[in-house]
This record gives structure tokens, C-alpha cells and sequence, in this order.
């Protein structure tokens, strides 16, 4: 008398109401078995049964979600794909890229360094200027360095390749390195400037060109 009685319903029916058109996956799969010699009848893949609700259910919501395509790992850039390519073809006895970006300086270090203060590339040439170089430092050093920007089986390129370290006077601690053109050398400049050798930052810029001056002598013609 407290509690409420049950009231019986009897059995509640379940329908399935299943799509009679044939996914595009399952038909493509049924075309590649007929090419093989196998027959297959699509009619038992929609028949109503619990056991192969299953695989239907799972097969249609793989053809909804076909249209997401599949997600891959990013790949890599191509400036990165260019730097291994570049390493792979310098010979070993020159610095790698990776090396000189270890022991290079960052801008913001940079600025720490009065050697930088006012810091000028200057114009674009073949030939390039390195100052604020240790005691300890010789030719094989620099070449070890700056040789990676030179293509050595070239004849050409290997008679242009320079190096003069000054040792004495006032012009101690700094080098002129020619280099076979202007690109190889700007090259150089942006990837050795602030790199330390002997625990002293070098400081990379392009030389100055020793040019006449024409416009003294020009000014002299009119007159």
C-alpha cells in the first residue's frame, strides 16, 4: 500500500532504420574483391543483425570522417633541410654550422661587447675584415673557419681564397680574408660575426675597398 505498484508495459519494440545506399568505402572494397575473382554480395553486409551492427556502425562513421583526412607530423623546414645538405657537402676539416652557432654570440650579447658598439657591415664586396682576434690566434685558424665558404675542388675559387693575419703593429689581432665573391663572403659575415675564438668574440665586417678618388680628380678636369 506505500509504495506505488508497477505497472507493466510489456516489451518495447526496436527498430533500425539503415541507409540501403552502399557507402563508397565498402564499395570500393567490394569492386577490388571482384577484380581478384571474389564475389561479394553487399546484401549480407546490411543485413539486420546485432553481431554486425557493429562493423556497419564503424564502417559508415569511417566514411563520415573521411572528409578530416589524417594528421602527420609538421615537416621540417626547408631552411633546415638546406643546412644538413650544406654540412653534408663541407669537407670535415672545416667548422660545421653547427659549431659556429654554439659558440657565436646573440645579439643581445653582443651589445655587452664595446668591439660592437656601432656596429657597421659596411658595403657589400669579396673580401671581408676580422678584428678583435686573440694572441693565440694563426691562419689555420681562420681558415678553418672561413674555408667552409670556399668550394676547394674549384681552381678558381681556391687561388682567390686569402688570408692575411697581421701579427705586429698597430693592426695586430685583426685578418683580411678574401673570399671567391661577394655572396660567399656575405655568407661568412652573418654566420661568424660574434663567434668566439679563444674566448674572444670576433668581430666580422666587410673591408673597405681601396678606391681612387674620382671626384677630387674630376673636380680638377672642369676647372
Amino acid at each position: 500500500d506505500v509504495f506505488e505498484q508497477l505497472q507493466h508495459v510489456g516489451h518495447k519494440k526496436i527498430e533500425f532504420h539503415i541507409n540501403t545506399e552502399i557507402p563508397a568505402v565498402l564499395q570500393i572494397n567490394a569492386e577490388k574483391e571482384e577484380k581478384k575473382g571474389k564475389r561479394v554480395s553487399t546484401s549480407n553486409v546490411f543485413n539486420v543483425k546485432i553481431v554486425g551492427l557493429q562493423y556497419l556502425y564503424a564502417t559508415t562513421e569511417e566514411v563520415n570522417n573521411t572528409g578530416f583526412g589524417r594528421i602527420f607530423p609538421a615537416p621540417s623546414s626547408n631552411d633546415k633541410m638546406e643546412t644538413e645538405e650544406e654540412d653534408d657537402e663541407i669537407p670535415s676539416e672545416f667548422i660545421s654550422r653547427k659549431d659556429l652557432e654554439k659558440n657565436r654570440l646573440s645579439r643581445e650579447e653582443m651589445e655587452k661587447f664595446s668591439v660592437f658598439k656601432n656596429y657597421e657591415p659596411g658595403d657589400p664586396n669579396c673580401r671581408i675584415y676580422v678584428k678583435n682576434l686573440a694572441k693565440q690566434v694563426q691562419e689555420k685558424d681562420l681558415k678553418f673557419i672561413f674555408g667552409r665558404y670556399v668550394d676547394f675542388q674549384s681552381e678558381v675559387e681556391r687561388n682567390m681564397f686569402d688570408i692575411r693575419l697581421m701579427k705586429e703593429g698597430r693592426m695586430k689581432g685583426q685578418a683580411f680574408i678574401g673570399l671567391p665573391n661577394e655572396k660567399a663572403a656575405a655568407k661568412a659575415l652573418k654566420e661568424a660575426n660574434g663567434y668566439v675564438l679563444f674566448e674572444k668574440p670576433m668581430v666580422v665586417q666587410f673591408a673597405r675597398s681601396a678606391r681612387p678618388k674620382q671626384d677630387a680628380n674630376e673636380g680638377k678636369r672642369k676647372k
